[in-house]
């Protein structure tokens, strides 16, 4: 079993348009991907959630920025609703909140952080930018890349390791163009943490290593009664690789967002 440890800190595979109105008593969920990432990132949440809840994951392949992938998610989406995003998509998340936080309900940010990119790490994106955009073979997720993205105890899954290089090339060069120029310009959302007044999960893999626990502490700590949880045997994309507990968490958090919205009206 999964230990997911507890810390108290202050249905096909495709990018669509939501198909959401409001005779639909479900309350909605707003699913963000991260970069490289598509709806086979969610997919084991969104076939348990769908029952009790309206699950629509974002397009983000078609804009340069977080606020233009925000401003697409807003537009499709009905009233309010819950955001949950990973890594970029925490990003995006985060760029939605600036910008409408009136409509969100509850914030849920996985393997994501608040801070900007340091100088080094811009400095590695521009660079592979200019690789693919002179042309240069798109390699995606290759195998080497993997231990990176993956606990090492989930490098042994072979169909885990397949979706993970299929999605990113599914999402192809020129979305990975746009992805990066929209994280590499991202702002410093930490002086943002603070103003937010919804229920909000930060959950992180132990393992981590492309933004590591250290991160997921920084914004539980900031953002006024958020809830941080450090799932065991988890890298960065910790809705594949655990997928129970990552479901059992959105179920968690969702309970406790729709228990405020309740009590609000």
């Amino acid at each position: 079993m999964t230990k997911v440890k507890l810390f108290a800190v202050n249905p096909t595979l495709y990018q669509r348009k939501a198909d959401v109105t409001d005779r639909d008593a479900r309350p909605p969920l707003l699913l963000f991907p991260g970069l490289l990432c598509d709806a086979r990132l969610w997919r084991d949440q969104v076939a348990a959630l769908s029952a009790t809840v309206r699950c629509v994951v974002a397009d983000c392949t078609q804009d340069d920025t977080l606020d233009g992938m925000a401003d697409r998610a807003l537009a499709a989406m009905p009233g309010r609703f819950a955001v949950a995003g990973l890594s970029m998509g925490g990003y995006a998340a985060l760029a939605l909140m600036r910008r409408a936080a009136e409509r969100v309900s509850g914030l849920c940010l996985m393997d994501t952080s608040a801070q900007p990119d340091t100088p080094e790490q811009a400095r590695r994106r521009r660079g592979l930018m200019a690789l693919v955009a002179r042309g240069g073979r798109f390699k995606g997720v290759t195998p080497r890349l993997l231990p990176l993205l993956l606990h090492p105890g989930r490098l042994g899954d072979a169909a885990l390791c397949e979706d993970v290089m299929a999605m990113a090339d599914r999402v192809g060069p020129a979305a990975y163009l746009r992805q990066q120029a929209a994280i590499m310009s991202r702002p410093d959302s930490r002086p943002d943490l603070p103003r937010i007044a919804v229920p909000t999960l930060v959950a992180v893999g132990d393992g981590d290593q492309l933004t590591p626990p250290d991160h997921a502490v920084e914004i539980a700590g900031l953002v006024p009664g958020a809830a941080l949880r450090v799932v065991e045997g988890a890298g960065h994309l910790l809705p594949m690789e655990r997928p129970d507990a990552a479901t059992g968490l959105l179920r968690e958090w969702l309970d406790a967002t729709l228990l405020t919205t309740r009590r609000l009206h």
